[in-house]
């Protein structure tokens, strides 16, 4: 991720200062390659670069590094030159069962003190593991502020139910076998962008009874669909991650996402509490959109809503995207790389109706809005 880049590059020079060699890949790499490659007058962080999907890649790769002969740019291209998009229908097996799954165990990172309470009040679980797993790639939506679009593509790709499913199992086959409990992270870009193709898989989960709890990432437009969300109850769903940006029209409109309609969220998110499904809510302070104000304006229609988990950020345009391109060609980014000085919640161009000052601001008032002892008992 972009905004991880500058510690990526750290670990990376660490390992390739041992004497090991580095090869990175992912959205940023794939945008800006001499960065990574030191080819733009900085620091070389890698000694190979994979840009776009490299299922086809890797192999290829680590055969050449194996042979010494490890080229500097690996590209997933045809003889065209477009970029290719792997089918998902042939996925590999992941094998879970040969990995260390400690790696996955969320109880591990928690403070001695929380684990003693945990087990004070009579939880005996040893471990928590959140698993990703993912069922599908590619989002149309083209939100500007987006790179998903950019790097997959608008080409929406799936793998089959049957791969699905027997993932699942397998998990839950795992979870017998240890003192904890599982969950999943189903990490598509947009896990319902499909509804009639989730339905399906949601079907065949539930017949097969491969329930596990899970969270995945839709847009509020497609949970319109009651079926769909009781389907995605009945099949585990505990959390949805949902990315609302704004509750007003026109700041929606300036980040390319005029299909969520804040008129319908409150009964969106009612609909989701009555099946026993909770939103983690996302919202972007920022844009060109907003105006002073626009936390209170958004914490006042948030506390109007079911229990559940609003997050707050700030607009930030990253390499590659319409909203990077659009800001540089105006001469609106005040830090240009802010991704090799990463401060969180820190603006990195100047809005038009906002300064970057007052967005920072908006966005620590909401977080503290949201997080009191008062609203906690209520979130």
């Amino acid at each position: 991720m972009t905004r991880m880049m500058r510690k990526a590059y750290q670990m990376a020079d660490a390992v390739r200062a041992a004497g090991v060699l580095v090869i990175m890949g992912g959205p940023h790499v794939s945008e800006l390659p001499d960065e990574a490659l030191g080819r733009d007058g900085g620091v070389r962080h890698a000694d190979s670069v994979a840009l776009g999907e490299a299922d086809q890649l890797w192999p290829v790769i680590v055969a050449d590094a194996e042979r010494g002969m490890l080229q500097e740019i690996y590209a997933a291209r045809d003889s065209s030159g477009e970029a290719v998009k792997p089918a998902l229908d042939d996925y590999p097996e992941i094998p879970w069962d040969r990995m260390d799954l400690d790696q996955f165990n969320l109880i591990r990172h928690f403070p001695g003190w929380v684990r003693r309470m945990l087990s004070y009040v009579g939880m005996s679980w040893q471990s928590f593991q959140l698993f990703p797993v993912e069922t599908g790639r590619g989002c149309p939506y083209g939100c500007e502020f987006c790179t998903v679009t950019g790097f997959f593509g608008n080409s929406i790709r799936f793998r089959s139910n049957d791969s699905v499913v027997k993932e699942l199992l397998t998990l839950k086959s795992l979870e017998k076998k240890q003192k904890g409990k599982i969950a999943v992270f189903f990490i598509d870009d947009n896990f319902a962008i499909n509804p009639e193709r989730t339905k399906s898989l949601l079907r065949e989960i539930i017949a097969r009874n491969a329930q596990v709890p899970w969270v995945g990432q839709i847009s509020m437009n497609l949970l319109r669909d009651e079926e769909l969300v009781s389907l995605i109850a009945q099949s585990g769903c505990k959390w949805i991650f949902i990315g609302l940006e704004s509750i007003d029209s026109e700041s929606l409109k300036s980040m390319r996402k005029g299909f969520n309609k804040p008129e319908e969220y409150k009964g969106i998110l009612e609909c989701l509490a009555r099946y026993g499904v909770y939103a983690i809510t996302a919202f972007i302070f920022g844009s060109d959109g907003d105006h002073p104000g626009v936390a209170s304006r958004t914490l006042e229609m948030v506390h109007s809503w079911p229990p559940g988990l609003p997050i707050f950020g700030v607009m930030s345009p990253y390499p590659g995207t319409p909203l990077y391109q659009r800001l540089a060609l105006a001469g609106r980014l005040t830090r240009p790389k802010h991704w090799l000085e990463f401060k969180p919640f820190s603006m990195s161009f100047s809005p038009l109706r906002i300064s970057s000052e007052q967005a920072q601001a908006e966005v620590r008032e909401a977080w503290a809005a949201s997080y009191t002892q008062q609203r906690i008992p209520l979130q």
